[in-house]
């Protein structure tokens, strides 16, 4: 039941707050910051109890479900998902506290409401990363858009942008998740054929029909695998996004509040790539192995392009939102690199960017609440009046530049390395995105907080600019520490991430390839 309850806690927190009057938005607030705490606290538990040198899963659930399709209540737990479980548990009550005023400000439309919807999407997708039957997978997959999509439309900003992008999230995620139920109804019906199920019903054990795969016994040619392949895939590049997928995400980032943006950004769209190094490479590693190509050409534009128009921005949070894309490219090249240092980069890197994202979208968010515009023009001089402000801006935009010393140059350094003894030019193009993030950065980081103040927010009787409130402090002290921690110290995420891919390398029969030197025959 170990799993059951990390993921159940929040969810029946959730429906408890949904049930409180309109008017108890305090109340609501307190009992969602003291449930996150106990999940985290939890969470922890797990961690210490997990093995890396033990069983790929722990803590594992099996129940029987629907017995007429052969679905069980499959619950398990690798080293992959317990560092992102972490990453949602430890975000999750900063998240909440960075939102603290949002439920107030939204107290009319219901504030208990809003902070129902944030545990919502917590235990959906704490559900997501434990699950090993594959209906159980989908359907949380799809859940935990609905909460979202509220999110999006009934607490973002007031310039009448948030229910068009909450409307495009939706529209695009759903028809991600249409196709991907095809794949999935397509994947049993060869469950069927293979005889993986008891009683003549099909299965969608995870691990059964990995095994299946690995070991050459599903009944279906390789262009019926491919196929279904592409459902899954097609689906999880959205939640990722990748190129040409993402236009949702800029959107959608903009139009929500800082913290609900963090959430999606950080926590829920991960979901999309763990899928990937879960379920595509590991039910499907012909397909993967044959796809992998093409998949890496998708990442490295992502990279790019994420880079180049996040530069051209002058809305400060949607360039976060296209550093975010160009991120995501580097996490789903490693994963297709098919190499051990590509996908432990990989893993890492999802855990550094949803600690430097978040820390660099909600410092962003604390200054435009000030200030109430987003336009990066509206802004300067900001290290003079409020220099840790200003401080932890530089360190999180440091960060997301990858400068040694700071979690994400390990995770991208990785990437580049593995990716780069399997497909040297896309790693030599993905390394482009180095200079161009330096250039986004640092230039957004001159613009705002150096120089003069702007004469026209001075005209217009803007507000003045102050420094980090305490709680703003508190939430953002464990980011800039986390970031700080895992640059000097990744052993303390790797050692729990590479026995899981060293697993899922081999159920694809796959091996690093041999270095070679120039010129070698």
């Amino acid at each position: 039941m170990s799993l059951t309850i990390l993921w159940l806690l929040p969810a029946i927190a959730s429906v408890a707050l949904m049930l409180l009057p309109a008017r108890a938005t305090r109340a609501a607030k307190y009992l969602g910051m003291a449930t996150s705490l106990v999940v985290l606290t939890w969470a922890v538990f797990l961690a210490v109890a997990f093995s890396p040198s033990g069983a790929r899963f722990q803590f594992t659930e099996d129940l029987s479900w629907i017995p007429a399709f052969g679905a069980r209540y499959s619950l398990g737990l690798d080293g992959i998902g317990l560092v992102l479980v972490l990453l949602t548990v430890v975000l999750m009550p900063l998240l909440l506290l960075a939102g603290w005023r949002d439920a107030d400000a939204n107290e009319g439309r219901g504030g208990h409401t809003y902070v129902a919807l944030m545990l919502a999407v917590e235990a959906m997708v704490l559900m997501s990363f434990v699950a090993t039957d594959i209906l159980l997978f989908y359907i949380f997959f799809e859940a935990m858009l609905i909460p979202m999509y509220f999110l999006i439309g009934g607490f973002g900003g007031s310039d009448g942008a948030r229910t068009p992008a909450a409307v495009k999230f939706l529209l695009y995620n759903l028809f991600g998740g249409l196709i991907m139920l095809t794949a999935v109804i397509g994947l049993y019906v060869v469950t069927i054929r293979s005889g993986l199920g008891v009683d003549g019903h099909g299965t969608f054990s995870f691990e059964v029909i990995s095994e299946a795969s690995a070991n050459g016994r599903l009944e279906a040619s390789s262009g019926v695998l491919n196929l279904i392949f592409l459902g899954f895939i097609f689906a999880f590049a959205v939640k990722a996004p990748l190129w040409p997928l993402h236009s949702w995400l800029p959107d959608a980032a903009v139009s929500a509040t800082p913290a609900s943006a963090v959430l999606m950004m950080a926590v829920m769209d991960k979901v999309g790539t763990f899928a990937m190094l879960r379920f595509c490479i590991g039910l499907f590693p012909d397909a993967s192995t044959t796809f992998a190509p093409v998949m890496s050409g998708l990442a490295v534009v992502s990279i790019v392009y994420g880079a180049v128009l996040a530069i051209g921005q002058t809305d400060v949070m949607r360039l976060i939102s296209y550093t975010s894309i160009s991120h995501f490219g580097f996490i789903v090249l490693g994963i297709f690199a098919l190499t051990s240092q590509g996908q432990s980069g990989s893993t890492l890197y999802m855990v550094n960017h949803g600690i430097s994202t978040a820390a660099l979208f909600l410092i962003a968010g604390f200054l435009v609440s000030q200030r109430g515009s987003r336009l990066i023009a509206d802004y300067g001089g900001v290290q003079k009046v409020a220099p840790v402000l200003a401080g932890t801006f530089l360190i999180a935009g440091l960060a997301t530049l990858s400068l040694p010393g700071l979690a994400p140059f390990i995770s991208e350094f990785l990437v580049l390395i593995g990716t780069f003894t399997r497909y040297p030019v896309a790693a030599i193009l993905a390394s482009s995105a180095l200079v161009l993030s330096a250039i986004y950065i640092l230039w957004t980081y001159q613009r705002m907080m150096g120089g003069p103040a702007p004469s026209k927010s001075i005209d217009d009787g803007a507000p003045p600019i102050r420094d980090l409130g305490w709680r703003e402090r508190v939430v953002v002290a464990p980011l800039i520490l986390a970031l700080l921690a895992l640059g000097f110290f990744p052993r303390l995420v790797l050692d729990f991430v590479n026995p899981a891919v060293s697993h899922t390398l081999t159920s694809v029969h796959q091996t690093d390839p041999a270095p070679s030197v120039a010129g070698e025959r």
